[in-house]
This record gives structure tokens, C-alpha cells and sequence, in this order.
């Protein structure tokens, strides 16, 4: 099924938490809420200040994935990476990781850090063939904004991946 990248425009939110919230809840047992993410109400704010941004993949004019990142400073935060069901292994992952690495170089942000959890190990999988590593919990930033449920985390150093 074809489908587009764009950045995340107002009128998308209902879409977005749409998406996210059954994944969250429902496939991966996680008891969290749309009040438990003040960030989802204020993307533009959150995700697409400084050198941040966040992306929606669309298909038939409706939000079928979501990634974003959090500028923090001395890195950048992934953050919200959800697909559609019927949108996992058609490409649309690979692309909006993509778009956020050409986003990443092109803004200058040297790594990018991401928290997930242990039994999602076809997103570990993922990241590993992305170039992302393994790091422990007292490598991340000082300044890297955690997430409470988060205990496996990745880094990528964009320095050292580009050349």
C-alpha cells in the first residue's frame, strides 16, 4: 500500500492518538493514557522546536505511522515511533527513520538516543540494523529526556555514521 511522509501538521493530533494509543494499550500492555502524554497535545511545542521535528506517514489520508524527535540540547530524543498493523514490513518504517536521520544530519544534532522497552524485540531489531547500539542507562545524557517505563535504551552517533 503506497504512502506519503510528511511532517506533522495541525488537525493530525486526534489522528496521532488514534494510532498510538491502541498499540500502546492494547498490543503492548502498556496502561498509559493520553493524559499520561501531555506531548501528544503539543507536538509543534515539544517535538518541532529547536532542531527537533516529528512526521506522520499517511495512506489514504490517514496517519498509518508516527515518529518524532525531541532536540534536547546535546543530542536528539526518538521518540513515538508507531506503525499500522498492516503497515509494519512495507517499507514505511525504513522511511520515516529515514527522514529523520536526513533531518538529524542535515540540522547538525551529533547522536540520537531512544528508550524502549525489553519485550519489543522486533523494534531492538530494528534499531540494530539501523547502526543504533546498546547503551546502559548511565551512558545516556545528563540531558536526555527519559521516560519512566523505558529500561533498554540505544544510541546512534551521527558523527561517526556519516562518514
Amino acid at each position: 500500500m503506497p504512502f506519503l511522509i510528511q511532517a506533522f501538521q495541525a488537525g493530525l493530533e486526534d489522528q496521532v492518538l488514534d494510532l498510538i494509543l491502541p498499540i500502546q494499550q492494547i498490543e503492548f500492555g502498556v496502561p498509559i493514557t493520553a493524559r499520561d502524554q501531555p506531548d501528544l497535545a503539543r507536538i509543534p511545542e515539544v517535538y518541532q522546536a529547536g532542531r527537533g521535528g516529528f512526521w506522520v506517514g499517511l495512506a489514504e489520508g490517514k496517519v498509518v505511522g508516527t515518529l518524532g524527535l525531541i532536540d534536547f540540547g546535546s543530542g536528539g530524543a526518538l521518540r513515538k515511533m508507531f506503525l499500522r498493523r498492516d503497515h509494519r514490513g512495507s517499507g514505511l518504517a525504513q522511511a520515516l527513520l529515514d527522514t529523520l536521520l536526513d533531518h538529524a544530519r542535515n540540522h547538525a544534532i551529533p547522536g540520537l538516543w531512544l528508550g524502549t522497552l525489553p519485550h519489543m524485540g522486533a523494534a531492538h531489531r530494528f534499531y540494530e540494523r539501523n547502526g543504533f547500539q546498546r547503551t546502559e542507562p548511565e551512558e545516556l545524557p545528563s540531558d536526555f529526556p527519559r521516560m519512566p517505563v523505558d529500561t533498554v535504551f540505544y544510541t546512534l552517533d551521527l558523527l561517526r555514521a556519516s562518514r
